[in-house]
């Protein structure tokens, strides 16, 4: 196909849009380092190992998968588009590219033109590459069920509260949540109202998993430069995000997500002040 990139290389100023950093760090995701993904890895990854050594291929061949698909997505994003006109139609401004549906939309028109060019039609491509994205995610949706039983019956084990420990009970938690969220408000929209703090939240959690390995790999005193740096950028970069995102909400007057904005928020400074803590003991304990 060779396709033509017709976005401009660079957009510094794109009309509404929020400050270049923190939020162009909050915005790539999965392709970059994902949070999410920590979770996938120490939730269900190393329950379906044979053996503790297929770990690494595993989980680095899986981020390479991951990388390569971001990859596709920025080039279905740029060059996907036949004309300049058409790109602008998604990204004309801010506001023009906000919210997932133009996201996916711009996603899959891209691909779907990459996929004709293979010989398929052009509609029936849109079609396959809609498919696959509908794929994604339901496998996320299963992964992220499982996760939330699994972490209920963790609060049961720690709380002694017995009938979270009880999977059928964990499993209809998660799922009952899930679906209040999906009917709070009318159809097409109520899945969404969580999806602003999406960014901050899956890249504060990467953070918080620097944040653990840097600590054990204190404790197991090994070099920990390779943790700390990528840790400390992530921590106060989307905390930034955090905190403005916050102001936003509050200044919308959205109390539902300046709510969950602040309890993560405060979450995260708890996690690093009690990193921070056994940090500072490390020498006592060992004594």
């Amino acid at each position: 196909m060779r396709p033509e990139v017709v976005a401009p290389a660079v957009q510094m100023h794109p009309e509404g849009a929020p400050l270049i950093y923190p939020f162009l760090f909050v915005t790539i995701a999965c392709g970059a380092i994902s949070g999410f993904h920590s979770l996938v890895s120490s939730g269900t990854t190393v329950k379906q190992l044979d053996n503790e050594a297929h770990a690494k291929p595993i989980g680095y061949g899986g981020m390479l998968a991951e990388g390569a698909l971001s990859t596709m997505a920025v080039i279905a994003c740029t060059a996907g588009f036949a004309s300049l006109a058409l790109w602008n139609e998604h990204y004309a401004s801010w506001s023009a590219a906000a919210g997932l549906v133009p996201k996916l939309s711009a996603f899959v028109d891209g691909a779907g033109g990459f996929v004709a060019a293979c010989g398929v039609p052009l509609e029936f491509a849109v079609g396959i590459v809609g498919v696959i994205v509908v794929s994604f995610a339901m496998t996320t949706i299963d992964t992220a069920t499982r996760l939330q039983r699994y972490v209920i019956g963790e609060i049961g084990s720690n709380y002694q509260i017995g009938s979270l420990r009880n999977r059928y009970i964990g499993g209809a938690i998660a799922v009952l949540t899930a679906l209040a969220l999906a009917l709070a408000r009318d159809a097409g929209k109520g899945g969404m109202i969580l999806w602003p703090v999406f960014g901050t939240t899956n890249q504060l959690l990467a953070a918080l998993a620097l944040l653990v390995i840097t600590m054990y790999l204190v404790q197991t005193k090994k070099p920990v430069i390779y943790t700390v740096i990528p840790m400390i950028f992530m921590m106060i970069t989307t905390m930034a995000a955090m905190a403005l995102n916050i102001q936003t909400y509050y200044n919308a007057q959205n109390w539902m997500l300046t709510g969950i904005g602040i309890a993560i928020f405060a979450l995260a400074l708890w996690l690093v002040f009690e990193a921070w803590s056994s940090y500072r003991n490390r020498d006592r304990d060992a004594a």
